[in-house]
């Protein structure tokens, strides 16, 4: 699927390497970010690095995020501090005649900027729930004002992001081409569910749940 809307590099979200893989419609941007499920988000704490691998949620041209009131992480987000949130989609592996050009067929994107308190925190709970588990906000039970009040929901603006993606066989050496000595192609990844396993229930498992597979 492609649109109209494109995305409008800054300088650090311009693709530098591998410009050839960039792309520019924001669509893809949205699709890549409703089929992940974990994000990885970086933030500075304390003068140092901090990366860490979260659930998260798109409403519209935002994402949403949510951690501990304790958590270090939150703390430099709420200050202002830049943050970067990476979501990587792998679709196979890349086999090649040379090992250098091995490689992997991907959808990427990389979004930039700051956090926010979300306006709304429980649409922004809502959202990211309904993203991973879809059906589960209305079936299970709410949270209740101690869990609200132990939880951040946090919103970043996708307009500063940057999406690659790469797909098909392997770039070959005209030599080794020419050679023809060993096998080369890709392998497709296929992601699939398995079967619901109860955990200590004798309910029947809610369509939400059974037909996410289909």
């Amino acid at each position: 699927m492609t649109s109209d809307v494109q995305l409008s590099p800054t300088e650090r979200s311009t693709v530098k390497r591998g410009k050839n893989r960039a792309v520019q419609d924001r669509q893809v941007l949205y699709d890549i970010l409703d089929a992940g499920l974990v994000c990885h988000l970086a933030v500075e704490v304390d003068g140092a690095p901090f990366l860490v691998p979260t659930a998260y949620g798109r409403d519209g041209d935002r994402i949403f995020l949510h951690g501990s009131t304790g958590a270090r992480s939150i703390r430099s987000m709420i200050e202002g501090k830049p943050v970067c949130v990476a979501v990587t989609l792998v679709d196979g592996v890349v086999y090649s005649r040379s090992v250098f050009h091995h490689s992997m067929n991907y959808r990427s994107a990389i979004v930039h900027g700051t956090a926010k308190i979300a306006d709304d925190p429980e649409h922004a709970l809502k959202v990211i729930v309904e993203h991973v588990t879809p059906g589960s906000w209305d079936y299970a039970r709410s949270p209740s004002k101690k869990e609200l009040a132990a939880t951040v929901a946090l919103e970043i603006d996708l307009t500063e992001a940057s999406v690659k993606v790469r797909a098909g066989g392997p770039g070959e050496e005209p030599e080794d081409l020419e050679a023809n000595l060993v096998w080369g192609g890709h392998l497709p990844l296929v992601r699939t569910w398995g079967a619901p396993v109860p955990h200590e229930t004798d309910r029947a498992v809610p369509p939400h749940v059974s037909g996410r597979g289909r």
